[in-house]
């Protein structure tokens, strides 16, 4: 139930500490009570549809990396030679760079994420299930080139999807959530790959790891089409919210940034993509990820048990990340919190780099792959340092991922196989990659805290007494 501004002022304290705008806004609600009651709601609310997000984004993952999971079979199978196996790794990022920035302007202004992101999952469901049919590099080339294309679409477009919804000290953990499924889609699609190369090999007359790209094939367009029902669109046009819930979802987003969702207002400068842009090349630190069977395999296992030790460090990682992100969102700060793991992860390139001992290396990969929470804050940081406008937030989110995918490009081709088993190589890159993020971090902290004092200076001038908007740090 709400109440009118005439009643609100009738019933307002008189005390001068009250804040009665703020008291207000309260009231517009049924009170502060009633608005706590009813934003817990609102956020349970969200937190259950916006899960299947997690569950889309593990199975997007796993049909990007399916090829790592068959790499021995499938180059022996097409008769790769050289570097078409890394060359089949980088042509997915191709796409990815040409497609996320007009995917998610095209989101923001349809503002249906509800139909957009299930149907592009139904078209790489199927293009990942037409990996299957492949007999030659250039057929394999083909599907892998245009399954990225529509790919693109989902992560930039979820990560935009929930920073519609979320204030700044509850999107990290959202993130960190939403991340996990990149994280754990590396367990469950070792898991998954390595049932399948065991026991379905010839079946139809069919090799194993082609059984593998139809039956995840098949299982993501199956889940598209259950999301559709289930994921929200915009605040605006959410049809199973209440009047109260849209008012108090898009109130709570103007209080977050000191202005509405709607506002053309710009609170960054325009070289704010270029710095974030530039941080993001921590994505070659992170390269290893597409290789880890193999880095795995060094280990001296046989492909089953291979494929079974991919799990724990992934699973590590997953709570690592969760934990992180939200002893950050309480705090409000992120550069610190994002190199401590980063410098964790420099610690497992350095034991790698040092040593072949099977412990210590299996244990240094647990230290790398939990680097995973870094990228997740700096996505954090990301959804914070562009509050508004949507337009400008949605070419951000994309512009920054599609740049860091000239990183992994690169990172493609950073672990060739004569570098092995030591990949001494490799890891002395990413350990100069993370190192260089670290800095450029630095940097771009300064950057945003030479911002607020600015902001800080220009509410004096102007006499408002009230703390508004800043950039997290």
């Amino acid at each position: 139930m709400s109440i009118g501004n005439s009643d609100a002022a009738s019933i307002l304290p008189s005390k001068e500490h009250v804040d009665y705008e703020e008291l207000g806004l309260d009231i517009e609600f049924g009170g502060p009570e009633a608005r706590n009651k009813l934003e817990r709601k609102l956020l349970w609310k969200l937190d259950l549809r916006m899960s299947s997000l997690v569950l889309i984004n593990i199975l997007n993952y796993i049909d990007r990396i399916n090829v790592s999971m068959v790499r021995s079979r499938l180059t022996t199978d097409l008769h790769l030679e050289g570097q078409q196996y890394a060359t089949l790794l980088s042509i997915l990022l191709v796409g990815y760079i040409i497609m996320q920035i007009p995917s998610n302007m095209f989101l923001n202004y349809i503002g249906k994420p509800s139909l957009y992101l299930p149907a592009c999952m139904v078209i790489w469901g199927v293009i990942s299930a037409l990996t299957g049919i492949t007999t030659n590099f250039v057929g394999a080339l083909l599907t892998r080139f245009f399954l990225s294309f529509v790919e693109a679409a989902f992560f930039p477009g979820a990560v935009f999807l929930i920073s519609k919804w979320y204030k700044k000290d509850e999107i990290g953990v959202r993130l960190a959530i939403l991340y996990c499924g990149n994280v754990i889609s590396n367990a469950f699609g070792a898991l998954i790959a390595s049932g399948i190369l065991a026991n379905m090999n010839n079946d139809l007359g069919q090799a194993a790891w082609r059984w593998l790209f139809y039956i995840e094939g098949a299982l993501t367009v199956s889940v598209a089409i259950i999301a559709v029902f289930i994921l929200p669109d915009f605040p605006t046009n959410t049809r199973w919210l209440s009047d109260d819930e849209r008012r108090l979802a898009l109130k709570r987003m103007e209080e977050d940034a000191g202005v509405g969702d709607q506002s053309e207002t710009e609170h960054g400068g325009r070289g704010h993509g270029f710095y974030l842009a530039v941080i993001d090349w921590k994505v070659v630190a992170l390269s290893f990820t597409v290789y880890f069977p193999t880095l795995i395999a060094t280990l001296g296992y046989n492909s089953t048990v291979t494929l079974l030790l991919v799990a724990p460090p992934f699973v590590f990682a997953a709570i690592v990340a969760f934990a992180l992100t939200r002893h950050s969102d309480r705090t409000q700060e992120r550069f610190y919190h994002m190199s401590a793991s980063i410098i964790v992860a420099i610690t497992g390139f350095i034991i790698s780099m040092c040593t072949m001992n099977t412990a210590a290396r299996y244990l240094s990969l647990f230290l790398m792959v939990q680097a995973y929470a870094g990228i997740i804050l700096l996505l954090a940081w990301i959804s914070t340092s562009f509050p508004r406008p949507p337009s400008k937030r949605a070419v951000c989110f994309s512009l920054i991922d599609s740049l860091q995918q000239l990183g992994s490009i690169a990172g493609s081709y950073v672990w060739p196989s004569n570098w092995g088993p030591t990949y001494r190589y490799s890891y002395a890159i990413c350990l100069a990659a993370s190192c260089t993020t670290i800095i450029m971090s630095w940097i771009f902290r300064q950057h945003l805290k030479t911002s607020n004092k600015k902001l800080e200076e220009e509410e004096r001038e102007r006499g408002v007494k009230e703390k508004g908007f800043r950039y997290l740090l």
